[in-house]
């Protein structure tokens, strides 16, 4: 297995070196260069497996033998011994034919736990193996910080920085983030948004001297190491529903801010799942909305909302599926990323939308919508859902038959934003790992969204003895 960028210019390069460079080097994202197949009777002998025997056997095939069989189960079994329910991603079903993927019950009760307690371990590994330092730079919306820094703190020879929306996150989630007192963690809170963030980070890769002078490693779902280790869940949900129903195939309805989780979705339908739709749940902030429908990717106003996780108009991701839409020509992506880049638009032709239609379905999830779903479902089913969750389940409702099966993601607990949830007059219990939380010392810096301060607070961070 190789893999190859987006945009052409890299090419060949094995499992370990596409994490290790995160975003390619000219400045698009790896993609593996052919994806695998998996065989009826293979999708048969996997409905079998425990999540972690899942896990090795999707990993395994981008791993294509560069971490020894013993050492890649070792490296599964520690990155989800971590996880509160023996099942790791529990299916729910809520309804008929409407079930919930719980994807929260990792250390930071958030789904970003399931992608990122593996790479946290495969960092560990890489560098213990290979002696290559690990300097770790993200940007977050709210989940991904805390699960990065739970997933790499106390690790030999790694430090992380996290840039994260100065006011722009719920009050758990910045408190999960800040409330580390660590000398190899940083939190940097940013006067912007996420969408400032992101951008700093991928300038900061594209500087390939300052990234190969501080050695720069990704967290972001840049990474694809990231999106595979997300799109075992889609095979587990798949395989857990087979069991309560009779399905030929499934739908998924995926809350959707940098289109990594949803991308997930789509690489396990390319690899022979048998999905039916992608419901691409969106808030307010709803450019991938007007995309799937209009064909038009456009920057729009950016709004903070009930589901700020998903409050982000540039995803990262859609590079990804765009690659794969333009049927894997790098020219092509090149011109249509650099029309974006100078223009803030990009628009493709009636053919490509129709391809873009058959590939997804999309909904965007206005405040008042979101917080009703809330209140209608915790009324009709004692189901709790978190606004994110909402998001999804309304966009379910809004683009499924009810007459087929439908999976809907959760990718966070409740209790990380109860704000929106006290306004549905809903009060529900603070597991003790988060109600401690409020108790902490917070340790941040606040700063300008400016790429010159924040480079020379990475100096000294990175620079530093720890």
């Amino acid at each position: 297995m190789k893999y190859i960028s987006t945009r052409g210019n890299v090419s060949k390069i094995g499992f370990i070196e596409t994490v290790l460079m995160g975003l390619a080097t000219d400045g698009g994202l790896l993609v593996p260069e052919k994806i695998p197949q998996v065989t009826a009777e293979k999708l048969q002998a996997m409905a079998q497996m425990t999540y972690q025997e899942l896990a090795y056997e999707i990993i395994s095939y981008y791993v294509d033998g560069e971490i020894p069989e013993n050492e890649l189960k070792e490296l599964i079994g520690k990155s989800y011994g971590t996880f509160r329910h023996p099942e790791v991603t529990p299916v729910q079903k809520v309804k008929d034919n409407l079930y919930v993927l719980e994807l929260f019950h990792g250390p930071t009760f958030a789904f970003k736990d399931v992608a990122l307690q593996f790479l946290g371990n495969l960092y560990s590994y890489i560098a213990k193996k290979t002696g290559v330092t690990i300097n770790i730079v993200g940007a977050t919306s709210g989940d991904t910080g805390a699960s990065a820094i739970e997933g790499v703190r106390g690790k030999e020879g790694i430090r992380i920085c996290i840039l994260h929306p100065h006011g722009k996150v719920s009050k758990v989630q910045e408190l999960q983030m800040t409330t580390v007192h660590d000398e190899s963690v940083l939190n940097l809170a940013i006067k912007g948004t996420f969408d400032d963030g992101q951008r700093i980070i991928k300038e900061l890769f594209a500087d390939l001297e300052f990234k190969e002078k501080y050695h720069l490693r990704a967290i972001n779902s840049i990474n694809f190491a990231r999106i595979l280790a997300q799109t075992v869940y889609y095979f587990y949900a798949y395989f857990q529903v087979a069991k309560d129903k009779d399905i030929k195939s499934l739908n998924f309805s995926v809350p959707t801010g940098n289109f990594g989780d949803i991308f997930a979705g789509y690489l396990a339908k390319r690899m022979g799942l048998p999905v039916g739709k992608l419901i691409v749940a969106t808030n307010e902030n709803n450019i991938l909305e007007h995309f799937i429908k209009d064909g038009v990717y456009q920057l729009g106003e950016f709004c903070s909302t009930y589901s700020p996780s998903m409050d982000i108009q540039v995803a990262s991701n859609f590079e990804r599926y765009l690659y794969y839409l333009l049927d894997e020509n790098p020219s092509a992506v090149s011109v249509l990323m650099d029309q974006f880049k100078s223009e803030g638009k990009m628009v493709v032709n009636a053919e490509l939308l129709r391809q873009v239609k058959a590939d997804f379905s999309a909904h965007g999830v206005q405040g008042e919508e979101c917080l009703q779903t809330i209140s209608k479902y915790y009324a009709e089913t004692n189901y709790l859902l978190d606004p994110h969750t909402s998001c999804g389940v309304a966009a379910s409702e809004a683009c499924n038959d009810p007459n087929e099966v439908c999976v809907t993601l959760a990718t966070a607990h409740p209790v990380k934003f109860n704000e929106s949830i006290a306004l549905c007059h809903i009060e529900q219990p603070f597991p003790e790992q988060i109600r401690q939380l409020f108790e902490k010392p917070q340790y941040l810096e606040v700063i300008e969204a400016e790429n010159n301060e924040i480079v020379r607070k990475l100096e000294k961070h990175f620079s530093s003895s720890v």
